[in-house]
């Protein structure tokens, strides 16, 4: 499992995220505070406190394309 801390405050940025997260064939979940989501549900999302971090877990070893991607939302 790989974690990373990222930035969803505009919706532009969700939308951005969730297009470049719904075809990994691996889980990945978005935390922030004591709330789980899959980072895949556009509604999970926007369920969550955007105003602060989220972290973003990972759970495959071979995502070296994602993390670099996932460097325009830290």
């Amino acid at each position: 499992m790989k974690s990373v801390k990222i930035s969803l405050e505009m919706a532009q940025k969700v939308k951005d995220f969730v297009k470049i997260v719904q075809d990994v064939p691996y889980e990945i979940l978005l935390k922030s505070d004591k709330y789980v989501v899959d980072a895949k549900s556009i509604l999970g999302i926007f369920s969550l406190d955007l105003s602060k971090p989220l972290t973003v877990e990972i759970y495959s070893d071979n995502c070296a394309d994602l993390l670099k991607a996932l460097k325009a939302f830290e």
